[in-house]
């Protein structure tokens, strides 16, 4: 009994002693802190350099103007990023990160690796980007029409097996409208599978951001050094009015379905997220200080030196999209697994 009376004591001592920090503004935490940003692709990538461009000029704008550090930490196509995000790091807003836009469906669709059972569960802070990616070909490779690539194989550099764009979206392809993708994965990145094209290891790329392309090698757009086959999204880039849209091959009400299901992903193109169960304001911070950072002038004047495509997407918008897209009916879901046939 008198154990249980001071295991009571201890519980509420620790409670009354919790309160001060809970209820502290989101101003008085932040200041003097240090937030890390973690970044689930090598150095370099089109992920990387969007997210050290925006922790140039996050922090000014948070509460308290705490010091934002970028972190890489690859692996497994940013999966190892988001299962740090959701199982390892602090709950508290001291940890932040980016992951690919794919990353959050993996439990939906399937995928290996992933250790958070859904992606509703994390704080969605916005997107730099509403994305749209594509799929090209190198200038030695022989094609250059996405109706060449159903005709003959075409191999492509990948990252990793599970939910990420460049193997889900070249199996989709291939099993919905007859293309002949075949992709070799082990490459840690961006960088990684443009290299495996120069050097002739691989014949192309799909699943590869727009934004990406313009801002890390327009020299390749000028010189006529890849082809684009294929827009991958719900809507055309303006850039892209003579590349087809994958949507314009859906036959049927079904395959719109599926397809809209997988390329969903597509409106979070660069996603900040940070750990489930954020205290509510410091969430609000958060995704504040990103619209804010979204229109600062001097961060849309850099992005726009470095040819950095930004269309901001508010984290509320990013919540509600996971909220839908892991509503979808189960049978659209099996669907979509079965056209992204990666090993589970």
């Amino acid at each position: 009994m008198g154990s249980l009376r001071a295991r009571a004591c201890a519980i509420l001592a620790v409670l009354v002693a919790a309160g001060p920090a809970c209820a502290q503004a989101p101003a008085d935490f932040y200041r003097g802190k240090t937030i890390q940003f973690l970044i689930g692709y090598e150095p370099g990538t089109g992920y990387d350099l969007y997210a050290r461009l925006l922790t140039r000029y996050y922090g000014k704008h948070i509460p308290g103007a705490p010091n934002v550090v970028p972190q890489n930490m690859p692996g497994a196509g940013s999966i190892k990023a988001a299962n740090y995000l959701f199982e390892v790091s602090p709950r508290d807003g001291t940890q932040v990160g980016m992951v690919g836009r794919g990353t959050p469906m993996t439990p939906l669709l399937g995928g290996r690796g992933a250790t958070f059972k859904d992606a509703e569960s994390f704080s969605w802070i916005g997107s730099m980007n509403n994305e749209v990616s594509v799929c090209v070909a190198w200038h030695t490779s022989g094609v250059k029409t996405i109706e060449e690539a159903m005709q003959r194989e075409l191999t492509t550099s990948a990252t990793s097996l599970g939910a990420d764009d460049t193997t889900v979206f070249p199996a989709a392809l291939n099993a919905m409208i007859g293309t002949k993708f075949k992709w070799i994965t082990g490459y840690p990145g961006g960088s990684a599978m443009n290299l495996a094209m120069e050097r002739g290891e691989a014949q192309g790329r799909c699943g590869w951001s727009w934004s990406s392309i313009k801002s890390t090698h327009p020299e390749w757009l000028k010189d006529n050094k890849i082809a684009l086959l294929l827009q991958l999204s719900l809507g055309r880039h303006p850039d892209l009015p003579n590349v087809p849209l994958i949507m314009d091959y859906a036959k049927t009400n079904e395959q719109r379905a599926v397809l809209e299901l997988i390329f969903a992903r597509q409106v979070m193109g660069r996603p900040v997220l940070a750990p489930p169960a954020l205290p509510a304001d410091r969430l609000e911070a958060l995704r504040r200080a990103f619209d804010a950072t979204m229109r600062d002038p001097a961060f849309l004047a850099e992005a726009e030196k470095g040819n950095w495509e930004i269309t901001p997407v508010p984290g509320e918008e990013i919540e509600a999209l996971m909220k839908r897209v892991y509503a979808t009916p189960p049978a659209i879901v099996e669907l979509a697994k079965q056209v992204t046939p990666q090993p589970r």
